[in-house]
């Protein structure tokens, strides 16, 4: 199967069923998202993305009952993307009548239908208006059962993303002397390797120079030390997905804060990003004195 040009997701479902909720989980993953979009305006925004250079390769959306009006030009919206090189994935959310009417009272927001007639009244002439959309869908989800702290895990099991797509590391370097970051899930101490602040042409340099991250790297114990790190990221990245984590806060400390670390976290983003994590870098000492 050919693969698409752009990952595209289109959630749709019930008023009050978990759209919003899904449709933040993939804005949390780095998804470009866009909640009530005319059904008209899909080709549009995918030629868009299809020219953003790579920049915008996964997009998510939410259509519902508010863009009722254009419906009826979903299936003629689709085949245009379709010859764009796009294949999309829809995700229907529903949930009985007896848990929407709840979930409204709870929230004591009017239904999108609440102009006329009672609340049940809607969100069964809601149900019909949807049908042919549901008949459309790649995955029908009933939210009624599921704690809105689960629908994301429900969504991953979906595989429409790979844990990879889930998972943020914000990499910290830091120096001892000046404190452990208080938010950091994982501390790792390189005060083990060769430190170049003895050797006068590299006091004055950072990890970030070239000869400092040389230096640190060719400490023998320096490349072994990263793949054990690879290899407990490996284990704990599920185990955070599970629980609900999409942030990895890891600090990777030496004595000061300006040779080791910053050039061991280097290192380490490289090998994250190439693995196709999202990485974010802060390097906390690094000018401190």
């Amino acid at each position: 199967m050919e693969e698409s040009l752009l990952n595209l997701i289109i959630i749709t479902g019930f008023s009050g069923a978990g759209k919003s909720l899904a449709i933040r989980y993939y804005e949390d993953m780095g998804y470009f998202c866009i909640d009530n979009l005319p059904v008209t305006l899909i080709p549009k925004l995918v030629e868009l993305c299809l020219q953003s250079d790579g920049k915008i390769k996964n997009v998510a959306l939410v259509i519902d009952i508010r863009g009722k009006e254009f419906f009826d030009s979903l299936k003629n919206s689709l085949e245009t993307v379709h010859k764009m090189g796009v294949k999309e994935k829809i995700i229907f959310l529903e949930a009985t009548e007896e848990v929407l009417i709840r979930r409204y009272e709870e929230t004591r927001r009017p239904h999108p239908l609440g102009e006329f007639g009672t609340l049940s009244e809607n969100i069964r002439k809601e149900k019909r208006a949807l049908e042919p959309i549901r008949e459309m869908a790649d995955y029908v989800i009933d939210t009624s059962r599921i704690p809105p702290s689960q629908l994301k895990e429900v969504l991953q099991k979906l595989s429409l993303f790979k844990a990879k797509d889930t998972i943020v590391f914000n990499l910290v370097s830091f120096g001892y002397k000046f404190g452990i970051p208080l938010d950091a899930d994982l501390i790792l101490d390189v005060r083990f390797l060769n430190n170049p602040f003895y050797e006068p042409e590299l006091k004055y340099k950072s990890g970030l120079d070239k000869e400092v991250k040389d230096y640190v790297m060719g400490d023998a114990a320096a490349e072994g030390f990263l793949e054990r790190v690879a290899d407990l990221i490996e284990f704990l990245v599920p185990q955070y997905i599970r629980l609900g984590k999409d942030q990895i806060t890891i600090g990777i400390g030496c004595t000061g804060g300006r040779h080791r670390s910053p050039a061991i976290v280097d290192v380490l983003r490289k090998k994250l990003e190439d693995e196709g994590y999202r990485v974010t870098v802060t390097h906390r000492d690094i000018e401190a004195e």
